[in-house]
């Protein structure tokens, strides 16, 4: 997995960034002003940058400036049309505002990544390996039949593992906000993926919630 720069003042959104990110497999290091962070990169490399714009000493645009070359997504409170306008005019490779959901943020860190080359090309636990470039799922060395919406819900699982996803937001995720069909589309396909790889103790089921892919960070 990558290894992701978080430069943000708040030391609570900070910790929930990381968190969360490293939940699904990155590795992680937090600074909160902008001259700790240019010091930082100038020591270290990063696959990815995760920049606010407001902070103490230069601000992101200034970092920005000096860390050209490193992949970075703007993170701020700011939403107005000409510092996105100017962020993605310097060269940045995203911009979010606050406040976000998580899984857009993972999704969108996601994107950059596999721009850039960096992204989860396969993922293996136990019995289990999913080849995410070929759409290919191995369990116990054999080569299982999935079908395209039972591989994709799996991607999605796997790539947001050990966070817990509704059923509203799978159904959103894997069948699209056009699908006509209701939650029970993903219980049913939950079950499939459960008996046919194994994977009664991994995908586990949130109360009032829906399912989470349980795997080490």
């Amino acid at each position: 997995m990558a290894e992701i720069l978080v430069v943000e003042d708040e030391i609570a959104i900070n910790e929930l960034i990381r968190r969360n990110l490293q939940l699904v497999g990155h590795q992680c290091t937090a600074v909160f002003d902008g001259n700790e962070a240019v010091d930082l990169m100038q020591q270290r490399h990063f696959d990815l940058v995760l920049l606010d714009i407001m902070l103490p000493g230069l601000d992101g645009f200034e970092v920005f400036q000096q860390i050209r070359g490193t992949p970075t997504i703007f993170l701020t409170a700011r939403n107005s049309l000409s510092d996105r306008v100017k962020g993605l005019t310097m060269g940045a490779d995203d911009y979010l505002a606050k406040p976000f959901e998580m899984l857009e943020l993972l999704a969108r860190v996601d994107a950059v990544l596999r721009r850039t080359q960096k992204e989860e090309k396969a993922f293996t636990c136990e019995h289990l390996h999913i080849d995410f470039n070929s759409r290919q799922v191995f369990y116990q060395g054999e080569l299982m039949g999935c079908t395209p919406k039972e591989f994709d819900l799996l991607e999605v699982l796997v790539k947001n593992r050990n966070i817990a996803l509704s059923r509203e937001k799978l159904l959103d995720l894997v069948w699209g906000y056009d699908y006509f069909g209701d939650t029970r589309t993903v219980d049913v396909h939950i079950q499939k993926l459960r008996k046919k790889l194994g994977l009664e103790e991994r995908i586990k089921t949130v109360y009032k919630i829906g399912y989470r892919f349980e795997a080490q960070p």
